[in-house]
Parts: C-alpha cells; sequence; structure tokens
C-alpha cells in the first residue's frame, strides 16, 4: 500500500506527464519500475517478458495520465494498466515456457549459514508452492504479499468484487498450507 506523501508526489507527477512532462515519468518509473517489474515477472513469469510488459505499462502511462481520475492510489492503478498489459500478453504468447527462477532469492548476509540454508529451502519451496496455484490464487498472493496491495485495492486491479479476493486468498493460503504439510515443513520462517 502506498503512503499518503509518496502517493501525493505520485499524483503530481502523474498531472505532469498529463502535460507531457518526461522528467515527471522518468520519476514515477524510478520510483515504481522494479515494484512493476517484479509483479508482471510473476504473471509471465519470463525475465525478458516482464520488462517489456513493464515498459509497455509505462508508455500507457504515457498516453493515458490525463485519464486518471483518482479513484485509486497510482501506484494501484500503475499494477491495474501492468496486470492487463501481462494479461494480454499471456493470451498472445500462451505457448511460451515460463521461468520463476529467475525472480529468486536474495541472500540475507546477517543469517547464520544454517538459517541462510533453511530459509533458501524454504524460498525453494514456497516459490514451487506457489507456481502450483491456479493462475487466479497466484495473481491473488502476488498482489497483496509480495506487492503489499490491500484486499480493496487487489478489487480494484483485477476488477473483482473484494469478497472474490478475500475468498481466493482464503483458499490460496489453504492450498499453500496444504502443500507445506505434505512436503513436511511447518509454515514458520527459520
Amino acid at each position: 500500500m502506498a503512503e499518503p506523501m509518496t502517493d501525493t508526489v505520485d499524483v503530481a507527477d502523474l498531472a505532469l506527464v498529463a502535460q507531457g512532462r518526461e522528467d515527471a515519468l522518468r520519476a514515477l518509473h524510478d520510483r515504481h519500475a522494479t515494484k512493476v517489474f517484479r509483479f508482471v515477472l510473476r504473471l509471465v513469469r519470463n525475465e525478458a517478458i516482464a520488462e517489456e510488459v513493464t515498459n509497455e505499462a509505462f508508455v500507457e502511462i504515457w498516453r493515458s495520465a490525463a485519464r486518471f481520475r483518482g479513484g485509486a492510489s497510482v501506484s494501484t492503478w500503475l499494477l491495474s494498466v501492468a496486470r492487463n498489459k501481462a494479461v494480454d500478453r499471456l493470451r498472445k504468447r500462451s505457448e511460451e515456457s515460463l521461468d520463476e527462477e529467475a525472480a529468486a532469492a536474495v541472500p540475507d548476509d546477517a543469517d547464520t549459514p544454517e538459517a541462510a540454508l533453511a530459509k533458501r529451502d524454504k524460498g525453494a519451496l514456497m516459490r514451487r508452492s506457489i507456481d502450483d496455484l491456479s493462475p487466479v490464487h497466484r495473481e491473488i498472493v502476488d498482489l497483496v504479499y509480495y506487492q503489499e496491495q490491500s484486499v480493496a485495492e487487489a478489487a480494484q486491479i483485477l476488477g473483482v468484487p473484494e469478497n472474490t479476493v478475500k475468498t481466493r486468498m482464503f483458499y490460496a493460503r489453504k492450498q499453500l498450507a496444504r502443500l507445506f504439510a505434505e512436503a513436511g515443513v511447518d509454515r514458520g520462517w527459520p
């Protein structure tokens, strides 16, 4: 969820983008590109395609900034535009093999080697388990847990009622718990 101060800056920059200010688009890009890229990568599961879709999303923001009405935060609107671009790309290129391993682990230097190994193993299990979810459940997990979107924001991005988001989260967590139990791992983190 965007902080109020950041959203104020985002709204101001978006208004400048609507006036054709490239520097404002660069500022929005600098603040949000990594988040948008990671979200798209989890959807398309290919770094090159995620990079292209992220760029396409920001081009769309450039073209349609004047249509932003403030019904959601700028961050939520960016993710919604990016999601639509990713879904379009997936429809067009559904035959491509998808790979999420590239979005993998960042080692934590503060951990002991044993804790780092346990986290890496559990992180790999989590990624595999998330991969085993249906696309709609995988998308919900990414939006709520990785992109830190609220239920209301996720509902807006997906174009579904909030209760649908809650239901999908319930079933996604239930499925993840089952997959972890089958792997013999408790749900806690080392």
